[in-house]
């Protein structure tokens, strides 16, 4: 099956809510394709715009390449065209060039750049490391804008104007003047995500700035609800909205804020809470414990 064009791929991908999947790993922790298999086809049957394999919540920096190119490749297997398949890109320059390639190979829609690990870069050296990636492929690319690549709109502008192939910002910053600057710089020649940890907090004021979807963790566990609350940031309910915040997702920040990296550990707990066995997560990030399970537990309760 051939990938979706750039410009149909930001279309599909704006028009709802995004689904970034755990990746499963058996007791050894080694990639468990079944378990995964099965997960993703549960993903595909609720209606979301894109599936991102391997991302943030999938442990993509656990992964090795060959590993991510694996997760790929089963990921397009099983969805078949169903839903747009986003592969990762990480690492330095030569690597996710490489990775990117690979998922144009494994018959990927499209490419999210991460940002590089460890060093940190100027505007000039993040602009020739996005360009690298978007030249090394025909497919789509979103640029993750957090951690140590953090883009400012003029870097922005020029890489918008430099590849036609670059269709996407995500933003893991949640900086307002920053977001502001670059949609009236760039406006809607690409398309903007919300990449914050639990995106749900922050979707209703970033609607606001043109970050039209999100990528939702909770989708993993709790599909309707996650369904449910973007219909109401769509709508623009910010009593919905804030009905759902108070019920259920600042009582899940404030387990999720207890250890540094529980952002991932507690979407496969949840998993794990509703019947779907999430699994254990890669070193060096740590499961919940067994009282934070139980309090998860009960908190999804109430909202299933």
């Amino acid at each position: 099956m051939n990938p979706l064009h750039p410009g149909d791929l930001a279309t599909r991908l704006k028009s709802g809510l995004l689904s970034f999947p755990v990746t499963h790993f058996d007791a050894d922790l080694a990639f468990d394709e079944h378990r995964y298999r099965e997960h993703l086809a549960w993903q595909a049957g609720f209606g979301v715009a894109g599936l991102f394999a391997a991302g943030g919540t999938g442990e993509g920096f656990s992964l090795t390449s060959a590993e991510i190119d694996r997760v790929v490749r089963t990921a397009v297997a099983e969805i078949d065209g169903a839903v747009p398949v986003v592969a990762p890109a990480t690492g330095g320059t030569a690597t996710a060039a490489a990775q990117a390639r690979a998922a144009q190979e494994a018959g990927a829609d499209g490419v999210l750049l991460m940002p590089p690990y460890l060093t940190e870069a100027g505007q000039a050296g993040l602009v020739e490391h996005v360009s690298a990636v978007c030249a090394a492929t025909d497919l789509g690319v979103i640029v993750y804008s957090r951690s140590n690549a953090v883009f400012t709109d003029e870097s922005v502008a020029v890489l918008a104007d430099r590849h036609p192939n670059l269709i996407g910002l995500k933003d893991g910053v949640g900086n307002i003047e920053t977001m502001a600057r670059v949609y009236a710089k760039v406006g809607d020649r690409l398309i903007y995500i919300g990449g914050l940890p639990t995106a749900e907090t922050y979707a209703l004021p970033l609607l606001q700035l043109g970050v039209s979807t999100y990528s939702s963790a909770l989708y993993n566990f709790l599909p309707e609800f996650a369904l449910d609350f973007y219909a109401a940031v769509r709508a623009q309910d910010r009593t919905e909205v804030y009905r759902r915040l108070n019920e259920f997702v600042i009582p899940y920040l404030d387990i999720r804020d207890r250890s540094r990296g529980y952002a991932v550990s507690i979407v496969k707990a949840g998993l794990t809470a509703v019947g779907r066995d999430g699994g254990r997560v890669r070193p060096p990030l740590s499961d919940l414990t067994d009282a934070e399970r139980a309090e998860l537990s009960a908190l999804i309760a109430k909202v299933r």
